[in-house]
């Protein structure tokens, strides 16, 4: 994989002096195939897709049938009509969670160190509508315990409906072994919902070989525009959910007394879309499918190990999760005893322009229950960061904690 090729399909890595951006666990940057793609649709075609039948609006829903068509391939997914575009994995999440049918009891299963998004929305079913959600441990390095999974599943038995899990953890950057996941939940006669916005952009995922239910991601992490990203669920599975906005093409005909539901997409699809952001998201997609996303993903380790290297020794640092880098991904999240995370992050960015993101990433429960209320210093790489890149990220943090311990 060439680096400095990459780079130079992106507008801000071809500055004079550009930063060092680590930030990519919470949004990466664009290509310039991303930006051109939405300057044409306002440019050339800025109509109304899916609706309108004059040149621009059939322009429009040509262009989101391609993108649909891309992302459904680059998940293998067996239909085009699986692939729902959304705002965000979020609300990817909230389609699942407030759309399946549940009875009191119904068990609901996530792991420990969960962004909000795969949290909060069982918690808020649990008091409203008397879920039971469960928690599975963690490994004491945060590596996933299939044996205590295992024993949760045969515990709770007929009542278990879901399990829903990060594949990679936004925390950590710690994946998940998914695939076995989904066999003891399915040997359990359940579903698997899985939060594939940590892993989708940095590794090849294909639905069908996993045998997951449902995936929910973050086109923004995929070098897509922000407010756009994705569900893909099992055709029957979509089928049976209900939209939790409704209105618009989410229904085919509609009286003062009745209506008819439209079928997957178009059903949670409802209101005017964000055309831009689709097309925009295809271009995204068609780039990153011209990826290895297996050196993609080396790239990522290498660079860590890089960076953890020269800090896990440091004074008053700990890295979390395990010591072996090749385990974490791109992801490089430090706690400190003494220095506060939120000084640290702006001093590497004005001393040494390296961005990167601290505070508790939106695993408060993870933080709260470990008594770091302050939440950790986290550098996450990509495809397009390089090696002199890490090693400045290491040497400024450490001439910081050298200086200020």
């Amino acid at each position: 994989m060439n680096t400095n090729k990459i780079r130079e399909d992106f507008p801000t890595l071809r500055e004079e002096g550009a930063p060092a951006y680590l930030d990519n666990a919470c949004v990466t940057l664009k290509p310039d195939c991303v930006i051109d793609a939405i300057t044409e649709y306002y440019t050339q075609y800025p109509g109304c897709g899916g609706r309108s039948v004059h040149r621009y609006g059939t322009q429009v829903s040509k262009k989101v049938s391609d993108s649909r068509r891309s992302l459904a391939s680059f998940l293998n997914a067996p239909s085009v009509n699986e692939v729902v575009f959304t705002k965000n994995a979020t609300q990817s999440l909230n389609q699942i969670a407030h759309g399946m049918k549940w009875s009191e009891g119904d068990v609901v299963l996530t792991t420990d160190r969960e962004h909000n998004s795969n949290l909060v929305p069982w918690l808020q079913l649990e008091q409203e509508q008397g879920i039971d959600h469960r928690v599975v441990p963690s490994n004491a390095d945060n590596t996933f315990d299939l044996e205590a999974f295992e024993e949760i599943c045969s515990e709770v038995g007929d009542k278990l409906k879901l399990v829903s899990m990060s594949h990679v953890g936004n925390l950590d950057g710690v994946s998940i072994p998914i695939k076995e996941i989904a066999k003891v939940t399915h040997d359990h006669g359940a579903l698997i919902a899985v939060d594939g916005a940590q892993s989708l952009p940095h590794m090849k995922i294909d639905v069908q070989e996993l045998d997951i239910d449902f995936i929910a991601f973050s086109l923004h992490k995929m070098c897509g525009p922000s407010g756009m990203g994705g569900l893909w669920g099992k055709a029957d599975l979509l089928d049976d959910l209900r939209p939790i906005q409704s209105g618009g093409q989410t229904v085919v005909t509609s009286n003062y007394d009745s209506l008819q539901w439209a079928k997957p997409p178009a059903r949670f699809e409802g209101g005017l879309g964000n055309f831009s952001g689709m097309i925009g998201a295809g271009a995204a997609i068609d780039y990153l499918a011209k990826m290895d996303m297996d050196a993609v993903h080396e790239h990522e380790i290498k660079l860590n190990k890089i960076m953890s290297s020269a800090i896990k020794d440091l004074d008053g640092i700990e890295i979390i999760g395990p010591d072996d880098a090749s385990l974490r991904g791109g992801i490089c999240s430090l706690l400190t005893s003494d220095l506060s995370v939120h000084d640290m992050a702006i001093l590497l960015d004005e001393s040494a322009a390296v961005m990167v993101r601290s505070g508790l990433h939106c695993v408060h429960s993870w933080f709260n229950d470990r008594g770091h209320i302050n939440g950790s210093l986290r550098a996450s790489a990509y495809m397009y960061n390089t090696e002199e890149e890490a090693r400045l990220f290491s040497d400024t943090l450490e001439e910081i904690v050298n200086v200020f311990s």
